[in-house]
């Protein structure tokens, strides 16, 4: 039985503390944890380039480990990213003053696309402007479409739909990074990264563009190499090995009994 407290005494509970949670030491520079921090890789002064680069980055990507947005801001002078699901007056200043403009996204038969080896960047140009906006959608390609279609009406008063004109919807997706380093898989063969679609499009905008895609590609590649120290490899998961091991075997056995019927070993009763 509990004893009563005397005059004066003061009894308190037990106070529980909860346990020392350990959070990820963040670089203050590149924003990445600190065992794959990128400063090393990253350009001492940010690249100039005659293109402004404007990145709608989707909520989710944003929280993506692998998203290259953060990275792509950090590496270009001229690069600006706003978190959002698609492009609307008020959006941002730069897009209210209907800048000449190309947006990165594949062709489709109801939206077709030039290859951006055939733009003329200097034709675009127009009233003494000597910048051209170049607008990419970092998202999962689910949402990109959805981001893409939700800003068409805005995007078609001054912008122009431009490929990189190696999209292959008959082969099968592979790296993002174009290595051996599978980390994400794509949709379709000729995917890739929004730093890599970004880096490739400048190859063709920019006077030096062949080094500004060396460069950027160079941190990307960094980047893939940190993470991947990180990351199990990816195994096929037992129950789809299994179906395909069935189905594999029953086109044996349609095989095996096709041929004997023909070689007639197979009486029909």
């Amino acid at each position: 039985m509990d004893l009563e407290a005397e005059e004066g005494d003061t009894r308190h509970l037990p106070i529980t503390t909860p346990p020392e949670t350990h959070r990820r030491s963040i670089c203050s520079n590149c924003c990445r944890p600190n065992p794959v921090c990128l400063c090393h890789a990253l350009p001492s002064h940010p690249i100039q380039t005659t293109t402004q680069i404007f990145i709608l980055h989707h909520p989710q990507e944003a929280k993506h480990k692998l998203s290259t947005t953060p990275i792509l801001t950090k590496s270009l002078l001229n690069a600006t990213s706003i978190t959002g699901r698609r492009l609307r007056r008020g959006t941002s200043p730069l897009f209210d003053q209907f800048p000449p403009a190309i947006y990165l996204f594949p062709s489709t038969t109801s939206s077709p696309a030039i290859n951006i080896s055939d733009l003329n960047p200097s034709e675009m140009k127009r009233n003494g402007e000597n910048r051209l906006v170049l607008i990419a959608f970092d998202a999962t390609w689910k949402h990109a479409k959805e981001m893409v279609k939700a800003s068409e009406d805005f995007l078609s008063k001054f912008a122009i739909r431009v490929c990189l004109g190696m999209e292959d919807e008959k082969s099968s997706g592979g790296s993002i990074y174009d290595s051996e380093l599978i980390l994400r898989k794509e949709p379709f063969g000729g995917c890739v990264s929004t730093m890599e679609a970004v880096a490739r499009a400048l190859r063709v905008l920019e006077p030096n563009g062949v080094e500004i895609e060396a460069s950027l590609i160079g941190i990307l590649r960094e980047m893939v190499k940190l993470q991947a120290g990180f990351l199990k490899p990816v195994k096929s998961r037992p129950k789809l090995l299994k179906m395909k091991k069935l189905k594999e075997v029953e086109k044996n056995e349609s095989s095996e009994n096709e041929r004997r019927m023909q070689e007639g070993h197979v009486e029909v009763v």
